[in-house]
């Protein structure tokens, strides 16, 4: 008579799962405060629960990072999980630029609105979205989804196996696909781009997934240290050496998805248009940093191992991939027109310099990883910097008492429909907007790069705050980005991928323009009289009249007599902190990035 084995629990090391868990932890008790705290004190509750969390995350990672560096990396949960210096440095950066970009979250106008909308499931222009506006309801269901999606991220480049880093991918991907969609302004737009953001990012997914049963046929395992020990020992490679060829470059076609590169790039600028603008600022910072992490640990783990033959086919791959990404984000950025786009271009460039980074993940050296690390810090400040600006950038209509007086202009103000705005009386046409220090309502977004003539003369600070993180992005000397740009261009050099380097070099001298452009706009270019809003003939708020109003000619003609300028709105102060703290991050990492790229390279260290 046989006896069953006992059953011996697994050990786990808990203290190295503290920062994940006290993120998702909170995001937990923030879906139980939406059920059970009143209304008026959900928002204070929801921000500053939002706010520890992440600096306690933040503080344990300080506090783990000598034990972890000492161990040289240890395995949680069987292996699921990797916490080596990389994936906690990973995580650092992640949490770093998420605290900032909850700062601008969390921010109101001095008259209490932020960037989302009221009711996210009415439907665009109706009574009841335009009754929600008029009553101050708020969306603070997005700190909770923040959370969730900064703990996928968290786990995204610490994972282990293939299969607890597709987990990962769609607990980072839910919450962005709903955040997507709350923008406060030109909803259908947003709907729009959250639509799209969740088909494409479901094709992604299908296709990581079938990468991770692809290789999983041929090693027999998940684990990225056993297919990294199959590939090897040569074990099941007769005969299968497409298979396990074919299933890591559908991993990496998910992986470079998330990242924005071409040609999985088309999803961004929709995407970065139509959301919420401190969600933009979030996701092109911290996803790109997570899934970067996540690419990093499965080129050097996976793709290092490769026989030399198929090794050399990955890189062709890989240089194909980031000098296609390199010339469409700076080439197609030179012609864009909306600042959001503009910056969605700019991140798209940005994603093939830090390929050009990896393209030496044969030789196993710790220049390309340190490379990716500081890059990645180094964009992701001048990032969140860059989007928290455009938040306080406003459109200003300087007739109100025009748009009071017509129904159409009242709906076109207020978000509503020409029916519902005239039902309901000139006082509610402008329900929603902001009141101007002239008597004229605030309006969505100055994204037009017209509406930012001038703009230095009105607002000198923020301007030069901006025109920094736009050099630091450029990769202009004294600012992160030159460094940034300097280390990924001299990785590709040190490993002879000289040609690709040049290539990023040039695409970095063609993206400066648009950069400059914007400069100039701001400090040597006047300030336009008042006009029809650049925005009304290109998708901005009158758009969203057109699309509410029905787009018939007296739409056409209130849009034409609408005119617009623009202001800087006065805050309750969250994304100055954000700015000031971007700012301090871009010049210090510019004129003193030593230590930190002393870091970087310590976290260059991986456990095979």
């Amino acid at each position: 008579m046989s006896t069953a084995a006992a059953f011996v629990a697994p050990t786990i090391d808990w203290a190295y799962l503290v920062p994940v868990i006290v993120v998702l932890g909170a995001g937990v008790l923030g879906v139980l405060v939406e059920a059970f705290v009143p209304d008026r004190h959900r928002r204070a509750v929801q921000v500053v629960l939002a706010l520890a969390a992440l600096v306690g995350a933040l503080t344990t990672i300080v506090l783990l990072w000598d034990d972890v560096q000492e161990l040289n990396g240890i395995q949680v949960l069987g292996g699921s999980l990797v916490i080596d210096p990389f994936g906690l440095a990973l995580q650092g950066i992640v949490v770093v630029l998420a605290l900032l970009a909850t700062l601008v979250i969390a921010d109101r106008t001095s008259t209490g609105q932020d960037a989302f909308a009221p009711t996210a499931a009415a439907v665009p222009g109706s009574a009841y979205e335009d009754l929600a506006r008029r009553r101050g309801l708020e969306q603070t269901e997005v700190f909770p989804l923040v959370l969730f999606a900064v703990g996928g991220m968290m786990i995204f480049p610490a994972t282990g196996d293939l299969l607890t880093m597709f987990v990962a991918l769609e607990v980072l991907s839910l919450p962005l696909y709903v955040l997507t969609a709350l923008a406060r302004r030109r909803r259908l737009l947003s709907q729009e781009a959250s639509f799209k953001y969740f088909l494409l990012g479901a094709f992604a997914s299908a296709i990581f997934i079938f990468g991770v049963a692809l290789v999983y046929g041929f090693a027999g395992s998940v684990r990225l240290a056993e297919v990294r020990a199959a590939l090897l020992n040569g074990g099941g490679l007769d005969g299968m050496t497409g298979l396990v060829l074919l299933g890591l470059v559908m991993v990496l076609a998910g992986l470079l998805f998330k990242i924005g590169a071409a040609p999985f790039h088309s999803w961004t600028p929709d995407v970065y248009q139509g959301a919420p603008t401190p969600i933009t600022g979030f996701m092109a910072a911290c996803t790109k940093a997570a899934a970067f992490g996540a690419l990093v640990r499965v080129l050097y783990l996976i793709g290092s191992a490769l026989p030399p033959d198929l090794q050399e086919k990955l890189v062709v791959a890989l240089w194909v991939v980031a000098i296609l990404t390199m010339v469409v984000g700076s080439v197609i950025g030179v012609i864009q027109t909306d600042m959001k786009r503009l910056l969605a271009y700019s991140s798209i460039a940005h994603a093939g310099f830090l390929l050009v980074a990896l393209v030496g993940f044969g030789e196993l050296s710790g220049f390309g990883v340190r490379a990716v690390v500081f890059y990645l810090l180094a964009y992701g400040l001048a990032t969140v910097g860059a989007f928290a600006v455009v938040t306080l950038v406003r459109e200003r209509a300087p007739q109100p008492q025009a748009a009071a007086e017509s129904p159409v202009l009242a709906a076109v103000g207020s978000g509503g429909t020409a029916g519902s705005a005239a039902a309901a009386g000139p006082a509610a046409a402008g329900a929603g907007d902001l009141p101007a220090p002239d008597g004229g309502a605030i309006l969505g977004e100055a994204t037009h790069l017209t509406e930012w003539a001038g703009l230095g003369k009105r607002s000198p600070w923020l301007a030069g705050a901006f025109a920094l993180f736009l050099l630091s992005m450029a990769g202009i000397p004294l600012t992160a980005g030159f460094i940034a740009k300097f280390t990924a261009f001299g990785a590709a050099v040190a490993v002879g991928a000289w040609p690709l380097a040049l290539i990023g070099v040039l695409a970095s001298a063609v993206s400066v323009f648009f950069y400059v452009r914007i400069i100039v706009l701001m400090f040597f270019t006047p300030s336009p009289s008042p006009s029809p809003s650049p925005s009304s003939a290109a998708g901005g708020v009158g758009e969203e009249g057109r699309e509410n109003a029905g787009g018939g000619p007296a739409a056409a003609s209130a849009l034409a007599a609408l005119t617009t300028r623009v202001t800087v709105v006065r805050s309750e102060g969250f994304t100055t902190v954000a700015i000031v703290i971007c700012v301090t991050g871009v010049v210090l990492l510019g004129v003193l990035p030593s230590s930190v790229l002393d870091l970087a390279l310590e976290a260059a260290k991986f456990r095979p």
